[in-house]
């Protein structure tokens, strides 16, 4: 990266008029995005990298024609997101997540063995606006919050799960499996630093793998139709 000409490789304040150039190998550029695993006169599911902010995802294909925004992943989550094609899609779809009649399963590499082979876990999400996270209590501020898990696999001092969730908020599960002592490998804001360093993990190890569709008039056909990304962890 090169601001005004001058190499840099370190956080530098950036001014008006200032001229940022940023260079990639390759092999960076022959990395995609995304992949779209569906597409109809409707809808559109596309398969998201880690890395990859959901809204550089939406003005990509926003570019090859008529897109809206349904919902989000975090950057360094990876996996499904389904838009809009057309307005009547586009309610519907909203319509859905809103009523919670699509249902979303996660992969999740957390820390450490869960008490429980399976368990449905509740408490309250606080948004701290301020420092861009959010806060677990089981003391009733903020929203009420539902996240379901599944073991998986246990692989040494990690644990693969299942995760469902039930309530679809900001950082939820991150937040959530951190909050019961099983951060999630590579999270660098809820997580454990220490051991994400010995890991060499920098990344979260969540993927958004499953998405099933429910109700709709317009989008009928796709009732129950269960959407796989093609991310594993």
């Amino acid at each position: 990266m090169r601001v005004n000409g001058k190499k840099v490789g370190e956080n530098v304040t950036l001014h008006s008029g200032d001229e940022v150039a940023f260079y990639m190998t390759p092999a960076e550029e022959a990395l995609r995005a995304y992949t779209i695993l569906y597409e109809d006169e409707n809808v559109l599911v596309a398969d998201k990298e880690s890395g990859v902010s959901s809204e550089a995802v939406f003005r990509a294909l926003e570019d090859e024609g008529e897109r809206y925004f349904i919902h989000r992943l975090d950057r360094n989550t990876e996996g499904l997101l389904i838009f809009a094609k057309n307005r009547e899609a586009e309610g519907e779809l909203l319509s859905a997540f809103r009523e919670r009649r699509v249902e979303k399963n996660y992969l999740a590499l957390v820390f450490g063995r869960m008490e429980r082979p399976a368990d449905t876990l509740e408490a309250f999400l606080e948004k701290d606006g301020e420092n861009a996270r959010v806060r677990i209590n089981t003391a009733g501020r903020g929203e009420r919050i539902a996240t379901s898990y599944e073991v998986l696999e246990e692989r040494g001092e990690t644990t693969l799960l299942k995760v469902t969730l039930h309530t679809g908020k900001t950082h939820q599960i991150r937040a959530h499996l951190a909050f019961i002592g099983h951060p999630v490998v590579g999270d660098e804001k809820y997580g454990d630093h220490a051991k994400n360093r010995a890991l060499h993990a920098t990344r979260q190890r969540l993927v958004a793998k499953e998405l099933t569709l429910g109700g709709g008039i317009l989008l009928a056909y796709l009732d129950g139709k269960t959407f796989l990304s093609q991310k594993n962890i």
